[in-house]
C-alpha cells in the first residue's frame, strides 16, 4: 500500500512574489508519485507586524496568493498567525490521516523525486520496527560545521561562502535542482545522530506527533523546529532520523522577493530589512528564550503581549 501523505505552507502576505516556485515544485512532486498527497496552505493577511505599503497593495498580494494556491485545503486568516502556530496545527490536524507529514515553506524547492523516495524510507523503516522516525533531504551549505551531517554531498565540502551557488545566500532555480538530482543514481541514506534539522522540509511520520511530540505553545515565533526537536528528544529519545544526502532539496531563505512591499523596512539583504524592526529583535529573542525554557519549572512563558510592552 502507497504511503499517505500530507504537506503544509504557511503563506504571508509579503511572500507574494516567491510562493509560485515553491508550487511549481510541489506540483511537479505529485504528479511523479501515484499515490495521495494532501496538501495545505493557510495564507495569513494580518498586518499588526508587518504593514503593507498600500491597502491597494494588499489586496494584490492576497489576489495573486490566492490564484496560485488554488488547491488542496486552503484556508485565508487576518488574525496573526506565526509558523509556529501554523505547523502547531497541522501536525495535529493531519497526523490521523497520512503516514508521514512534511513541513512546507514558501521559499523552499521539493524535488520531483521526494514523494517516492518517501514512499520506499517510509516502507523500510516500518520493516525495521522503527514506525517513529524523523527525516531530512540534503540542504546547503550552512554556517557551521555542526550542520555538515544534513549538509548536500556536492555542498558539504565547500568553504563556507554565503554567496556562491552552494552558499546560503544563493537563489537556487528549479532547473538548477532538477540538474543536481538528475544526477543521483544511487541514494545515499544515512542516520543522523544526534538530529539535526531546521523546519524548511522536515519529515515526520505521523506516529511521531501522534505519541504527544508537538511544538509548545510557548514557542509563538521563532525557533519552532528546535523547539519540536527538543520535544522529540525529550518524548521519544534518539529515534532514527534519516538524511537522504545526496537528493537536494532547496531553501531560499534569501531569496530577494520574500519580503515585499513591507512599509518601512531598511537594508540591503533579507536580514537586515528583517532587522529593522525592533518587534522582530524582541519577539525573536522571547520565543527563543521560551524554546530554551521549555523544560525549566522555573521559567514563566513571554507572550505576544510581552513583546508589545517591550517595543520602544
Amino acid at each position: 500500500m502507497k504511503t499517505k501523505f500530507a504537506i503544509g505552507c504557511l503563506v504571508q502576505w509579503y511572500e507574494c512574489d516567491i510562493i509560485e516556485e515553491y508550487v511549481d515544485s510541489l506540483k511537479d512532486a505529485i504528479e511523479a508519485y501515484d499515490g495521495q498527497v494532501i496538501v495545505d496552505f493557510t495564507i495569513v493577511g494580518n498586518q499588526d507586524l508587518e504593514k503593507c505599503t498600500s491597502e491597494e497593495q494588499m489586496n494584490k498580494c492576497i489576489d495573486k496568493i490566492e490564484s496560485i494556491c488554488n488547491f488542496g485545503n486552503v484556508r485565508y486568516t487576518d488574525d496573526l498567525h506565526t509558523i509556529a502556530d501554523y505547523r502547531r496545527i497541522f501536525n495535529a490536524d493531519y497526523c490521523d490521516q497520512v503516514d508521514v507529514l512534511l513541513w512546507g515553506e514558501s521559499d523552499a524547492l521539493l524535488p520531483k523525486q521526494t514523494f517516492g523516495i518517501l514512499d520506499n524510507l517510509h516502507q523500510m523503516s516500518i520493516q525495521n520496527n522503527s514506525p517513529k522516525y524523523l527525516a531530512f533531504f540534503g540542504t546547503c551549505k550552512m554556517w557551521d560545521d555542526s550542520w555538515r551531517p544534513v549538509e548536500h554531498t556536492k555542498f558539504t565540502d565547500k568553504e563556507v561562502d554565503n554567496k556562491a551557488w552552494w552558499g546560503t545566500r544563493y537563489v537556487t532555480s528549479i532547473e538548477e535542482m532538477d540538474k543536481i538530482n538528475s544526477e543521483v543514481d544511487d541514494l545515499d541514506v544515512r542516520l543522523v545522530s544526534p538530529h539535526k534539522f531546521n523546519g524548511c522540509g522536515l519529515i515526520m511520520s505521523s506516529e511521531v506527533v501522534k505519541s504527544g511530540v508537538n511544538i509548545p505553545k510557548s514557542v509563538f515565533f521563532t525557533n519552532e523546529d528546535t523547539a519540536f526537536m527538543m520535544m522529540t528528544n525529550k518524548v521519544l529519545g534518539d529515534i532514527p532520523q534519516y538524511i537522504i544526502k545526496n537528493i537536494l532539496l532547496v531553501h531560499n531563505r534569501e531569496h530577494q522577493n520574500k519580503r515585499m512591499y513591507v512599509k518601512g523596512e531598511d537594508g540591503s539583504t533579507l536580514g537586515e530589512r528583517r532587522n529593522s524592526n525592533n518587534w522582530y529583535k524582541v519577539a525573536n529573542e522571547m520565543s527563543k528564550q521560551n524554546c530554551h525554557n521549555i523544560f525549566n519549572p522555573n521559567h514563566k512563558s513571554f507572550t505576544w503581549k510581552d513583546v508589545w510592552k517591550n517595543i520602544k
